[in-house]
C-alpha cells in the first residue's frame, strides 16, 4: 500500500522535483512544479503525523535491509510534527515566490532558485526522518549547500559575502558533527540512532561519549545559530531574497533544534547530558544571553530585515531555555515555540517582502508613513510583532506561557521573570517600526502608495492569521507539542 511508503515519499517528492525543474529551465513551469511538490509534501506529512501520533514509532527500512544493518527512516510524533511544520511553511512560501522571486532574483536564475528550494526542502525533511547518524549528515549537507546558493542569489552584492560566511560556519559545524558521530561509531560500532541509544548506556568509558556529545552539541549549535555562534545569521537573512529569509527563519534553525533535542533526550539520554554535568547550566546561561543581548542589538538596527534576524537569534534562546529545563514541560514549551515562531517570523518576513517589493528596500527610514500607504501590510506586521512580544491572543503568548509554567514547575521562578523582562525588549524594537510607520510623514519622493500584489500579500496574511488562530485556540498545537515532547523524552521504543 502507498501509505506504507509515506516516510520515503516525503523526502523523494521534492528531491525528484529538483532535476525536473533543471530540465524545464523556464520560470513559470519551474515554479509550478515546485509548488505542486510542496503541496504534495504537506499532503504526505499530514497522514504521516496522524499515524505517528496514533500508532507510535514507524520504522521504514530502505531497500528492505533490516536495521541496524541498513539505513532506516524512523518516525514518531516529534519528527513527524516538525516535518509537518516544514511542509506547511513550504506551502505558504512557494505561492509567494512566483512574484517575489521575479523582483529579487535575476531572470536567468529563476529555475535554479526553484531547484535549490526543492533540494533544501528535501534535505530538511531527510534530516528529520532518517534514523541513521551519517545519513543525517548527508541530508544536512544537501540542505546547507542549497541554502548557500539561495542566499547568494540576492541582488545585493553583500549576499555573496553573507553566503560565504554561512558556508564557512556551516562547514565548521558539519565537521564537528562528523567528528562526533565518528567517535560514537568507534565506540559502539553502529550509526543507527535507535541502536546507538541502546548501546551507549552499556559503554564502560564515559570520556569518549562525553567528547562525542561535545562535538555534536557545538556542531549543531552552529546550525541553530545559538548565541554566540550566530554571527552568520543576520547577514544571511538580511541580504537573501525575502522568500529565502522567510523559509530559512521558519524551518532551517528549527530542524537543527530538533536534531539537538533528539541527541540530548533520545540518543545520549537525559542522565548523560544533564545529570552531574554542566550541560544544563551552560545551555541555560547561553539561552538567557540569547534572550537579552541580540534583542538589545535588534533595537539599534536601521534595516528591518536585520532587526528580524537578531530577533530570531533572541527567540531561539526561548526554545533552548525550554530544553535546558530537561523536563517534559520544558520540552513542550520548546516544541510549541518552535511551531509558533515558525509561523510568526515566516509571516513577518513575507509581509516585509511585500513592502520591499513596493519600496525597493528594507531600510527603516523608507517605511515612514507606511501605515497610510500600505495599511494592511503594516497592520499584519504589527500583529506579528505582538506575537514576538507574547501578547495574549497571539501564538507567541501560548509558547511563552508554556515556558513560564514549565519554569515554575521546576521551582525556577526567576526564569519566569527573565522571560517577561526579555519580552519588554521585543516591545521596544517592535515599537520602532510602529513609530516610523504610523507617526512619521512619508519622505519626499516616496514611491507610489498601494499594497503589494495579492500573490505576495495573501500568503503573508495567511501566516499572520495562523498566528492569531493558534493564539486563540492552542488545543491542537499544544497537544502536538506535548506528544512530541513525550516522544523525545520517552525514546524510540
Amino acid at each position: 500500500m502507498l501509505s506504507q511508503h509515506l516516510p520515503i515519499l516525503l523526502v523523494v517528492v521534492p528531491l525528484l522535483a529538483a532535476p525536473i525543474i533543471v530540465l524545464l529551465r523556464r520560470s513559470f513551469p519551474s515554479w509550478l512544479v515546485a509548488t505542486l511538490a510542496s503541496i504534495a509534501t504537506l499532503a504526505i506529512a499530514l497522514p504521516l503525523l496522524a499515524r505517528a501520533v496514533s500508532e507510535g514509532v514507524i520504522s521504514y527500512a530502505i531497500g528492505n535491509w533490516p536495521p541496524p544493518l541498513g539505513i532506516e527512516y524512523r518516525v514518531d510524533a516529534a519528527n513527524a510534527f516538525v516535518a509537518f511544520i516544514v511542509s506547511l511553511i513550504g506551502v505558504f512560501v512557494m505561492p509567494y515566490c512566483r512574484r517575489g522571486v521575479s523582483s529579487e532574483v535575476r531572470a536567468e536564475e529563476h529555475y535554479l532558485f526553484y531547484a535549490m528550494m526543492m533540494l533544501c526542502l528535501s534535505g530538511l525533511l531527510g534530516i528529520l526522518l532518517t534514523g541513521d547518524a551519517f545519513n543525517l549528515f548527508v541530508f544536512l549537507e544537501i540542505s546547507s549547500l542549497a541554502t548557500y546558493v539561495l542566499i547568494a542569489m540576492g541582488r545585493d552584492r553583500r549576499a555573496l559575502v553573507a553566503s560565504y560566511q554561512y558556508l564557512l560556519m556551516g562547514t565548521i559545524g558539519a565537521t564537528l558533527y562528523v567528528i562526533g558521530i565518528g567517535l560514537l561509531y568507534l565506540q559502539t560500532g553502529t550509526l543507527n540512532l535507535a541502536d546507538l541509544a541502546v548501546r551507549l548506556p552499556a559503554m564502560g568509558d564515559p570520556r569518549a561519549t562525553l567528547a562525542a556529545l561535545a562535538f555534536i552539541t557545538v556542531g549543531i549549535s552552529l546550525k541553530i545559530a545559538l548565541f554566540p555562534l550566530h554571527l552568520w545569521l543576520p547577514n544571511a537573512y538580511a541580504y537573501s531574497p525575502s522568500a529565502v529569509s522567510a523559509f530559512l527563519a521558519a524551518t532551517a534553525t528549527k530542524v537543527s533544534i530538533y536534531v539537538l533535542m533528539r541527541y540530548f533526550f533520545t540518543i545520549f539520554g537525559e542522565t548523560v547530558v544533564f545529570d552531574a554535568r554542566y550541560t544544563g547550566v551552560i545551555l541555560l546561561a547561553l539561552s538567557l544571553a540569547a534572550m537579552f543581548i541580540p534583542a538589545v542589538v535588534a533595537i539599534f538596527q536601521t534595516d528591518v530585515k536585520r532587526l528580524l534576524a537578531y530577533s530570531s537569534v533572541s527567540q531561539i534562546g526561548y526554545i533552548t531555555l525550554g530544553i535546558s529545563l530537561h523536563s517534559v514541560g520544558g520540552l513542550t514549551a520548546a516544541v510549541a515555540h518552535l511551531f509558533n515562531h515558525a509561523l510568526t517570523k515566516g509571516g513577518m518576513f513575507l509581509v516585509l517582502g511585500g513592502v520591499v517589493f513596493r519600496l525597493g528596500g528594507s531600510a527603516l527610514d523608507r517605511m515612514a508613513g507606511l501605515g497610510r500607504t500600505m495599511p494592511i501590510a503594516s497592520f499584519a506586521f504589527v500583529i506579528g510583532g505582538l506575537s514576538l512580544i507574547g501578547i495574549p491572543g497571539t501564538a507567541g503568548f501560548v509558547s511563552k506561557w508554556y515556558l513560564v509554567t514549565a519554569a515554575m514547575a521546576e521551582g525556577q521562578w526567576w526564569l519566569a521573570g527573565a522571560v517577561m523582562l526579555s519580552s519588554l525588549l521585543a516591545v521596544i524594537y517592535v515599537w520602532r517600526f510602529v513609530e516610523v510607520a504610523y507617526f512619521r510623514e512619508p519622505p519626499a519622493g516616496h514611491p507610489p502608495a498601494g499594497e503589494a500584489p495579492l500573490s505576495l500579500l495573501l500568503p503573508a496574511l495567511a501566516m499572520i492569521v495562523a498566528c492569531v488562530w493558534f493564539g486563540l485556540d492552542a488545543s491542537w498545537s499544544g497537544n502536538m507539542a506535548r506528544a512530541a515532547a513525550e516522544a523525545l523524552a520517552g525514546g524510540w521504543k
